[in-house]
């Protein structure tokens, strides 16, 4: 059995240590704000926090988490006005709304280690994120209205 905490609260897992963090949180723990994209951590759509760090969980082993604090989407605000949050929704960010979990997900990392950075800074920590429908210069805006909230 291989523990951890996740969005606060202690959790466990009894798949193989190979399994993808993806599949746990999904399929064994239910929480399904995290997205399958590519499955090679290439789009992004699967970011969680480990111990605060933005990481692929798709090509995350669940035994490498033994011991350490997992956040999600869900776990991020769960009233939903994290300032991320917010901004998505005032600069009308979604539009499939796939990618957006790994977005707000990324972007929450680069707010906690820069609160306020540059456009430059933005598109470049951004850049390992796919948005099928083109919305990145939305997610640039709601990542610099976000950082005048942090």
């Amino acid at each position: 059995m291989i523990k951890f905490v996740v969005n606060g609260r202690d959790a466990h897992s009894e798949q193989p240590g190979d399994t993808p963090l993806l599949w746990v949180v999904r399929d064994e723990l239910g929480l399904t704000g995290t997205k399958f994209g590519c499955g090679v951590a290439q789009c992004g759509a699967c970011t969680v926090h480990i111990n605060g760090v933005p990481t692929r969980s798709c090509v995350t082993p669940v035994s490498s988490v033994a011991g350490k604090k997992i956040t999600t989407i869900e776990g991020l605000s769960p009233a939903a006005d994290h300032p991320l949050q917010k901004a998505w929704i005032a600069e009308q960010v979604p539009q499939c709304g796939y990618c957006q979990s790994g977005q707000i997900m990324t972007a929450a990392g680069l707010l906690a280690k820069n609160r306020n950075p540059t456009r430059a800074q933005i598109v470049e920590h951004m850049k390992g994120n796919i948005c099928r429908c083109g919305t990145y210069n939305s997610i640039v805006a709601a990542i610099q209205r976000a950082a005048k909230e942090v």
